[in-house]
């Protein structure tokens, strides 16, 4: 729920380049359509904005987006998946450890 959301948003310092990485990502994994992604860019003007978005967006669409999105990030990022304590067998963002 929020506590873990807010958890993970603490530690999230991703770059620009993985955010977009991770949303094209997302959008190949048919996560998001087009104009989701581009609502999310558009429509957010910090980088934190943006991330936050993502998430609130990923969780809404249930476990399976939360797991697509733990697999991108933890391919595209591990270092900052290893600091969340995502593992590549989480199945959603509940799955996140302390």
């Amino acid at each position: 729920g929020k506590v873990i959301k807010n958890k993970f948003l603490s530690k999230l310092r991703v770059s620009e380049e993985i955010l977009n990485q991770l949303l094209d990502g997302l959008l190949s994994d048919c996560v998001f359509i087009l104009s989701e992604k581009e609502n999310i860019l558009q429509k957010n003007q910090t980088r934190a904005d943006k991330a936050r978005d993502t998430i609130d967006s990923v969780i809404k669409k249930g476990k399976r987006a939360s797991r697509l999105t733990i697999l991108r990030l933890h391919h595209k990022d591990p270092t900052l998946s290893n600091q969340l304590g995502l593992s590549s067998d989480s199945f959603g963002l509940g799955e996140i450890h302390s």
